[in-house]
């Protein structure tokens, strides 16, 4: 029994070795690569650059006071669409303390050279009903009388512009209303009632009292690397995508270039502006962030296989062919457009060529 015993101990731990070299053996050799292959495709090849900007309208009126004063009403909001002429706001005037006591001053002169002028007139009124004196003597003093009278009506009119900004006679007229120059949308109103404001002037540009824009018309100003700029001309088509509205794609024209460059970090940029094509039931707000996708040229149709395929030495462009289950070729190809991702295949491929994947 002991015998049996010791025999099946030996036979274990036999086998067990031989197990364990039979394992090692078979864990050293190496497996076969097998290598995935793909065939060539054809598609469509775009090459293009991306500008990034953004869309803003064309006609963008910054609107000023034409005098200084403080707002006294303010009668649109932001969002509200006015037309040419839509009052605005108003501004209420504080006169000069100088030019109101110069103004003031000059009406009382005017009054007391009118009265004289009144006595004058009539004085000499009844010498000419009773034929003392002779008609042309008259007129002198009619003239002056008229004159006089002339001259307070504009003394006081020059008054009531100081104190009020318009006159009696002048109507609607006044510098106190200001009022848009164009049709379009209020984007902005940077003052309230009671803030004071600057008139426009030569010396100065004056107060912004309100942004309005014709939100009909928009452009998109982007910005493209000089490495692009002499690939793009104007006339070309670009394909827009707005930030805030990435499941719409709009078009529009390019019809701007810049000729001169800025440096932004590091790097030189050419500003391009194009005409955008709106969308009638989407409304795009001024301001939205865009890139624009410029087609610089374009293959239809064409054989085209991925850039990863390929090794590029000295100008030529190569790949491996499978002649035979798991053997491959070195192959020589002509390339054509390239998109970054897929290249045009010229020459040198069929469609049924079966090329091996690098790794």
């Amino acid at each position: 029994m002991k015998t049996f015993f010791k025999i099946l101990i030996l036979v274990v731990i036999v086998g067990a070795f031989i197990f364990t070299i039979y394992f090692l053996y078979n864990k050293s050799q190496a497996k076969p690569v097998v290598y995935e292959t793909t065939t060539p495709v054809v598609t469509d090849i775009v090459l293009k650059t991306v500008a990034t900007g953004k869309v803003v309208p064309r006609k963008e009126i910054e609107i000023k006071p034409k005098i200084s004063g403080i707002i006294e009403e303010i009668h649109v909001k932001e969002g509200t669409v006015i037309k040419k002429g839509d009052l605005i706001a108003k501004v209420r005037i504080i006169p000069n303390m100088v030019n109101l006591n110069n103004a003031e001053s000059r009406v009382n002169r005017a009054k007391i050279a009118l009265a004289n002028a009144k006595r004058n007139y009539d004085r000499n009124k009844k010498l000419l009903d009773q034929s003392v004196i002779a008609k042309t003597d008259f007129e002198k003093y009619e003239y002056e009388f008229t004159n006089a009278r002339e001259e307070l009506k504009s003394a006081e009119n020059n008054l009531e512009l100081i104190k009020e900004g318009q006159t009696k006679n002048s109507g609607s007229a006044t510098n106190t209303l200001i009022r848009s120059t164009i049709n379009g949308m209020v984007l902005d109103i940077p003052v309230e009632i009671g803030n004071s404001v600057i008139e426009s002037n030569t010396f100065n540009d004056g107060t912004t009292v309100a942004v309005v824009a014709d939100m009909g018309e928009m452009v998109f100003e982007g910005k493209v690397d000089e490495s692009e700029v002499g690939k793009i001309h104007e006339g070309m088509d670009l394909i827009l995508t707005i930030g805030a509205i990435n499941d719409t794609k709009f078009h529009a024209t390019l019809e701007y270039i810049s000729p001169k460059g800025k440096e932004e970090n590091g790097a030189i940029q050419f500003e391009i502006k194009a005409a955008v094509d709106l969308i009638d039931s989407i409304f795009v707000r001024a301001g939205y962030s865009a890139n624009a996708d410029i087609v610089l040229d374009k293959r239809d149709s064409v054989m085209a296989i991925s850039e990863s395929l390929i090794t590029f030495e000295n100008d030529s462009a190569f790949v491996e062919v499978e002649t035979s289950p798991q053997a491959f070729e070195r192959r020589y190809v002509k390339t054509g457009l390239s998109d970054g991702i897929n290249i045009e295949v010229l020459s040198g491929l069929t469609k049924d060529d079966k090329i091996k994947k690098l790794n």
